[in-house]
Parts: structure tokens; C-alpha cells; sequence
């Protein structure tokens, strides 16, 4: 029975992940979409069969008869518009990267702990069938004592230069590849590994300028796209990222981990979608990798064209054990992963990247 009624602010990945996966969902129920354009947001609305449709969001987030808000908007919207949900004691799911600053991500962090309110960020990769494996074996010391990790993410999605100019090329309003993509590596980085001691990052931007999309002009881009980082974990392990939405034919998204008694390789080399395709090999002993079958127990209980709305599911899944905990008098707790408390520390390292990048110097993460 669907006894969550929900609101979708943003209609990009909105329209493409948020509305199917919660229409899909058995106990939700979209109710409401908020767009700045009310003509845009009523049109929306009527494709998906939305009863109401909204242009100024406190007037949504007033409704009684909305429980929970999925906030899909480009990342320089949501310190705001996180505050006016959870202001209105709705439950919120909000897409990452949490924020623009780790202070702004804090201050929502800690509005939410004051209301009687469930969080969920959309850190899909903990619920991909192959991501879930790799953890289970990861925890039963399959590699042993890690020597090693790298991290290639390396993508052609902005790597045509007459791509539109858009909020994606500025960095004062979140664009740029660390938050696009490594806001979900460092969040996993801290699922799979453990914490984060220090790091050093280099950001560049290879594409200068690209053209406004009504007159043609070519505007200014000073947001990142590839980031080459180091990082020494917790325990001591070194790990290698590489990050980049401009690399022709890149190879895709793989993690290596490499130990004392084996070598786990995950990796997808689909270009068109992140989450399809993602395969796991191993090795111990010295043996060749082989490819591990991952249990059919992990598999999704339905798969769609589109990858990322299976995984979104699931995070929806999580939110709702959250709502239920709220409403049986659990509230003011932190909710279970993921939720906006990793979405903070996902920006406290995306943040301390940035210091890094620019003193030239590796930064330690504070305890």
C-alpha cells in the first residue's frame, strides 16, 4: 500500500530516475512536482500523472498531505532548499553532492537531527549487486592486508567541447567533475576502506569555454573536470584516484584492490550508463583473475533500461526503514546509511580536496 506521499523538487534526474523509481515503488507515491516555471512544473506533472504541481516550494513543503520531499536540483539549490524541507518536518532524500561547502552540509546535517524527520542521500553504489559483493568479500578478508587501491573513473559524458555551457561549468555553483562523481567515490572510499587520514589532489580543467546555449557565445568554464588524487586511508593503505568526464573512449569506472593474499578488480566499461554493466574479478594465490559469479540473492528484484533506477530503489528502501523508526518514536537519531550524515563527510573530503588542489600540499583530514 502506498502511505508515502512524496514531492520531487528538480526535474532532470527527477523526470529520469526519482519519478519512475518511486512510481515504481510499492510504498510510495509521487503526489506533487515543484519547478521554478509553473507552466514547465503543471506539464511535468500531467506527463507522469502528478496531481499537483508546484513554482514556489514552501508552498509544496506546507502541504499536509505531503510526507517527504526527493531533492534533485543542482547542488548550489540545496543548502536552501533542504532547509525549507526539513523547516517543515517533511523527510528528505536529497541527490548528491550534499552541498556547496562541508558548512553548509553540516548545518542541514544538524537541522535535520533537531526534527522528527528521516534523511537519505542517493549513494547508489552501496546497493549494486556486484558493489554489495565486493564488500561482502572485502569483510571476509578475501584480499588480506590491503597494499593498494586504485580508482579510475574515466568517462567522455563533457568531453565534446560544443557541449552547452550550464550551472555545470561553474565552480561557485557546484559543477565540476569531484562533485559530480567524486562526491559518490569518496562516499564509497569510506564504505568500503574505512576513513580518510590525508589526501592531495591536483583539479584541471581542460575545457576552457563552451557556448552559451541560446546565443552561441563561447562563456568561460572554471570548474574541474579530471582530478588526480592521492589518499592514504585510516589504516594506512594507500589509494589512487583518477577522475574525468573529458576522456575519449576512457575506460570506464574500475577499483582495484590489491592485498597480501589476493586482488579484487571491479569494473564497467559502459560509457552510456554507470550503473549497467559492472563485473567483478578476483584472484588469490597468484592465480590468474577469473570472474566471481555474484549470488543471485544480491540481484536486483527488477531491472530497468535505465541502471541508475533500480539502485535508487533501493536507497528508497532504506528511507522508508528511516520513516518507519521516525514514526514508531525514533526520532532525532541518526538515520541508517546512506543518509545525510554521509552525504557531510562525503563533502568534508570534497572540500579539503579543493584545499588541497589549491596550497599545492597534501591536507589531513581532521578527526
Amino acid at each position: 500500500m502506498s502511505d508515502i506521499r512524496v514531492a520531487i523538487a528538480g526535474t532532470g534526474i527527477g523526470q529520469k530516475v526519482h519519478i519512475p523509481g518511486f512510481q515504481s515503488h510499492p510504498r510510495t507515491c509521487v503526489v506533487a512536482v515543484y519547478h521554478r516555471d509553473l507552466e514547465k512544473a503543471t506539464a511535468i506533472a500531467q506527463a507522469h500523472n502528478i496531481p499537483q504541481a508546484y513554482s514556489i516550494l514552501e508552498e509544496m513543503a506546507a502541504r499536509l498531505d505531503i510526507d517527504a520531499v526527493s531533492i534533485s536540483t543542482p547542488p548550489f539549490l540545496h543548502y536552501e532548499m533542504a532547509k525549507i524541507v526539513l523547516n517543515a518536518n517533511k523527510h528528505l532524500l536529497l541527490e548528491k553532492p550534499t552541498a556547496l561547502t562541508y558548512a553548509e552540509a553540516k548545518k542541514i546535517h544538524t537541522l535535520a537531527l533537531s526534527k522528527p524527520v528521516a534523511t537519505a542521500m542517493n549513494f547508489e553504489f552501496r546497493f549494486v549487486p556486484a558493489w554489495q559483493y565486493l564488500a561482502e568479500l572485502l569483510a571476509e578478508g578475501y584480499v588480506g592486508q590491503k597494499r593498494l587501491i586504485k580508482i579510475d573513473w574515466l568517462v567522455s559524458s563533457r568531453a565534446d567541447a560544443s557541449r552547452p555551457w550550464n550551472w555545470y561549468a561553474r565552480k561557485d555553483q557546484g559543477g565540476g567533475v569531484l562533485g559530480a562523481i567524486g562526491s559518490h567515490a569518496f562516499d564509497y572510499v569510506a564504505w568500503l576502506f574505512g576513513s580518510v587520514k590525508r589526501l592531495s589532489t591536483h583539479l584541471s580543467t581542460s575545457i576552457s569555454a563552451r557556448p552559451d546555449p541560446v546565443t552561441g557565445t563561447l562563456k568561460p568554464v572554471d570548474s574541474d573536470d579530471t582530478c588526480t588524487l592521492m589518499m592514504e586511508l585510516a589504516d594506512g593503505t594507500p589509494c589512487q584516484m583518477c577522475l574525468s568526464s573529458v576522456t575519449v573512449q576512457g575506460r570506464g569506472h574500475w577499483v582495484e584492490i590489491y592485498g597480501d593474499r589476493g586482488t579484487l578488480v571491479l569494473g564497467s566499461d559502459n560509457q552510456k550508463d554507470y550503473v549497467h554493466g559492472f563485473k567483478l574479478w578476483g584472484s588469490q594465490g597468484g592465480k590468474e583473475l577469473s570472474e566471481l559469479e555474484v549470488p543471485k540473492r544480491l540481484a536486483f528484484p527488477q531491472v530497468f533500461t535505465d541502471g541508475r533506477i533500480a539502485p535508487f530503489i533501493q536507497v528508497v528502501d532504506r528511507w522508508i526503514s528511516n520513516i518507519e523508526a521516525v514514526r514508531n518514536g525514533h526520532a532525532r537519531q541518526e538515520s541508517m546509511p546512506p543518509s545525510i550524515r554521509e552525504g557531510m563527510d562525503s563533502q568534508l573530503l570534497m572540500d579539503l580536496a579543493r584545499e588541497s588542489n589549491e596550497t599545492g600540499t597534501w591536507v589531513t583530514v581532521p578527526l
